[in-house]
């Protein structure tokens, strides 16, 4: 019988796994590909007058599928004879392929039960080559069809493409961690991305970035769709002139949906300003439509402006990029001042604007990179321009989210600091005050409930306003004063009140060390004086509270001194009891026992 070693069985484990995700791959693409040509296949029964038969269907479905993942394709058979190429990709249909690689990725990098899975690079190059086996085969079989695939945009975008989704996926299985960073990085970016201070930032432009990007697309929509109802008798007019038949319509009709995505990214750059190109010649932006524009007869180009300078209307289309900035303002004021974070916790001034231009940086380069393949040239003339300029639009996001996205943070970021909450909420002390002192704590703790309720109320302060956000840190002194009886505000003779009056204060009057904050020569870093520490009502609340905290073991609190001020008998005042003590009932005090210091 053979006994293997572990070391063998460990590399018998890794070769399987690594098979497993090159499989993964494999089949990723498999179910794309096969999909994807289910529904052509579909099309083309359905359709009354075919122009080719099956091996003609599965070329064009597998030409489909390359452009899904960026590939540009060439139409040989044109009027002129001279191949024109199709490099605008249909952005919804690539969803699927980058999701399906992403999952093969991520299934593939994660650790199975009783054993632990593969490597991350090792998953990520198995996962990513089984992906582009089956791309080969479908540009193989493409290769004849009505729809060809480029041999140059094989490698550039549709290798990187793959290649992405499948890092995405093993990024997914680790736990989406924010670094370490490879190690032939350089040693500044690696102890810059170690340090979590760092990390929280790029997180936070990371997000207000993505925030911007989604307001924009959101935006871009909007716009297309009033677009389109604007001009819906044209709409409808594209749509049944394209197609005779039910299937030809659906066909259409499928094909206006996958490029909705597109739509609105054009609708975007439009709102940005630099607009996008209707031909070699033709420029459409908020100030008019320039030159003759080349436009195909498709239903969702109806939405383009009609020739000659813009209106009121075609300059509301600028509401777009101004709420992207404001996005990007709000979701990086959430985190330079958080609702429920004290305020020494808020980011500086510096901090907020340094993260705010990065994520104007970033939403810039998303915007330009969603516009790059957005369009793309439709053949070789007037067509070979067509749809948004991404070295234009990425420029003009960065000056939009920077120039009004700064100001906005730096302001919501006040606002936030200034006001905790709304109307309804009542005002937070301030982190930098200090707390309330531990004696007017404990001497709450003995009071009765009424009482402890309006203490409280008088602490934490009257409701807020909104008519009123900007009240300072004494208008609650200043409250106070106003509310006494007179209306007089003249400093008191001490900081601190006298035993006994507390219960009287005027509403909204502070307690403890928040005493005298109104006065004018007050000074936060004063000594108080500790006099009120040795007072009778102090030390009875001191003693009640330990009595509590020991589960009744303690007994009550004992009979007070005699008054220094009375006659002592030169025998002192331990040897015999008070008259006023028996009287009351009190126990005349031990002369062995000391007395009780609580």
């Amino acid at each position: 019988m053979t006994q293997r070693s572990p070391k063998a069985t460990a590399e018998r484990n890794r070769t399987l796994d690594l098979a497993s995700a090159l499989v993964r791959g494999a089949v990723a693409a498999g179910l794309g590909l096969g999909s994807l040509t289910v529904l052509v296949m579909v099309l083309w029964i359905s359709s009354p007058y075919p122009d080719s038969g099956p091996g003609g269907v599965l070329r064009a479905a597998a030409g489909v599928w390359l452009l899904a993942h960026g590939a540009g394709l060439v139409r040989p058979d044109t009027l002129s004879g001279v191949p024109a190429p199709v490099s605008m990709v249909p952005l919804l249909l690539v969803l699927g392929p980058v999701w399906l690689a992403h999952r093969a990725a991520r299934d593939a990098a994660e650790p199975e039960e009783g054993r632990p899975g593969p490597s991350r690079a090792g998953a990520f190059c198995a996962v990513t080559a089984g992906y582009l086996l089956v791309v080969a085969g479908a540009a193989a079989c493409a290769r004849g069809g009505s729809l060809r695939p480029d041999p140059d945009t094989l490698v550039f975008p549709v290798a990187l493409v793959v290649a992405g989704a499948a890092a995405a996926g093993v990024w997914t299985a680790a736990g989406r961690p924010f670094g370490p960073l490879p190690s032939w990085l350089p040693l500044v970016l690696q102890e810059a991305i170690a340090r979590t201070l760092f990390r929280d930032r790029a997180e936070a432009a990371c997000r207000s970035a993505a925030a911007g990007v989604t307001v924009l697309l959101g935006g871009g929509a909007l716009l297309v769709a009033v677009a389109l109802g604007r001009n819906a008798g044209a709409a409808q007019d594209a749509f049944l002139g394209l197609a005779g038949d039910w299937s030809g319509r659906f066909a259409v009709l499928l094909l206006a949906a996958s490029l909705v995505p597109n739509a609105a990214l054009w609708g975007a750059a439009y709102g940005l300003g630099p607009g996008f190109s209707l031909g070699t010649g033709a420029t459409a932006t908020p100030l008019g439509l320039d030159g003759t524009p080349a436009v195909p007869h498709f239903p969702l180009l109806a939405a383009v402006p009609d020739q000659g300078p813009g209106s009121l209307l075609n300059g509301a289309a600028l509401a777009v990029p101004v709420a992207a900035a404001l996005a990007v303002a709000w979701f990086t004021a959430r985190r330079a001042a958080p609702a429920d974070a004290p305020r020494a916790q808020a980011w500086s001034t510096r901090e907020t604007v340094r993260v705010t231009l990065l994520a104007a940086l970033g939403c810039a380069a998303g915007t330009a990179l969603l516009t790059a393949v957005a369009g793309g040239p439709l053949g070789t003339g007037a067509l070979r321009e067509f749809g948004p300029v991404w070295w234009l639009a990425g420029p003009a996001a960065l000056v939009w989210t920077s120039g009004i996205g700064v100001p906005a943070a730096l302001l919501l970021r006040l606002w936030r600091l200034r006001t905790p909450g709304w109307a309804w909420r009542r005002d937070v002390p301030e982190a930098d005050e200090p707390p309330a002192t531990e004696t007017a704590t404990v001497a709450a703790t003995v009071a009765e409930e009424k009482e402890e309720k309006a203490e409280a109320e008088a602490v934490i302060g009257r409701r807020r306003r909104w008519w009123a956000p900007w009240r300072g840190r004494g208008a609650a002194a200043g409250a106070a004063g106003d509310a006494a009886p007179g209306g007089n505000t003249a400093p008191a003779a001490s900081s601190l009140p006298a035993p006994g009056t507390a219960p009287d204060a005027a509403p909204g009057a502070l307690v403890g060390a928040g005493a005298g904050r109104g006065d004018a020569g007050f000074e936060p870093y004063d000594f108080l004086p500790t006099d009120p520490w040795h007072e009778n009502d102090f030390r009875e609340a001191r003693w009640a509270s330990l009595k509590r905290g020991s589960g009744g073991l303690m007994a009550d609190f004992p009979a007070a001194p005699a008054d220094p001020a009375s006659p002592v008998d030169p025998a002192g005042p331990a040897d015999f009891a008070d008259p006023a003590d028996l009287a009351s009932g009190r126990p005349a005090p031990d002369p062995d026992r000391p007395g009780p210091t609580p």
